[in-house]
């Protein structure tokens, strides 16, 4: 089994002066549940290298022993030192693809043409896809082979404007996840703020937030499993 997770390289959180990029959580969890299930996992971002690491995410209120781990791990920290890029993986030689979140994927992973055409071929060769977070976000282009939204009736979920409000961005960031999909005609849904909670429609899965991240690649790994059975 071979895993494409696929992170953000946008650093800047719009004119507040701070800085944003990946929420280590998001990388760090299902990172650890793929290379457990015996998964090959390459990292990717839309620059290469080494992508921005939000640093409220590595804050002791938010660190967690999957990110305890992350960074104890040398062949997870070379790997983050130097992701491929974007532009340069193909969906052919990976058996499913996982965007981690953090602000930044609002800014670049969403209007993305590579990340548009990644999702766009994972989806049409029936291998499953998992966002979680803000990374819903990466969906807004993304359309299906009639050309209508790709969520467009589908259930999904991602980051409530709830915690958006909560974490004081409501008006700093591009788009509201819960909004854009809905308005793309996605069937949302969502539960408290904070807690886990992922979506699955077909091949395609979407998490809340960074509580959800560990709970969906569990459930990707199931997806992938039957997926490959039924291509067999």
């Amino acid at each position: 089994m071979k895993v494409l997770i696929v992170l953000t390289s946008h650093d800047e959180l719009g004119t507040t002066g701070r800085r944003t990029g990946f929420w280590l959580e998001e990388l760090a969890a299902p990172y650890h549940r793929f290379k457990d299930a015996g998964a090959e996992v390459v990292l990717a971002s839309p620059e290469g290298g080494r992508p921005p690491l939000d640093p409220k995410s590595n804050e002791p209120a938010f660190q967690t022993d999957d990110t305890h781990r992350f960074e104890a791990d040398p062949e997870a920290m070379a790997a983050l030192a130097d992701t491929a890029r974007l532009d340069s993986v193909s969906a052919d030689d990976f058996d499913t693809v996982f965007y981690a979140g953090g602000h930044g994927p609002l800014w670049d992973l969403a209007e993305d043409a590579d990340s548009v055409r990644l999702i766009e071929t994972i989806v049409r060769a029936g291998k499953p896809l998992a966002l979680v977070c803000h990374a819903p976000g990466a969906l807004r282009h993304a359309t299906g082979p009639d050309g209508t939204p790709l969520v467009s009736g589908r259930k999904v979920t991602g980051f409530t404007n709830g915690e958006e409000a909560a974490v004081g961005l409501t008006d700093i960031v591009p788009f509201l996840v819960e909004d854009e999909l809905k308005q793309l005609g996605g069937d949302y849904s969502k539960v408290g703020d904070w807690e886990p909670y992922i979506v699955t429609d077909g091949l395609l899965l979407t998490g809340q937030n960074p509580a959800s991240s560990g709970p969906a690649a569990d459930a990707l790994l199931e997806l992938v499993t039957g997926a490959n059975k039924s291509r067999a």
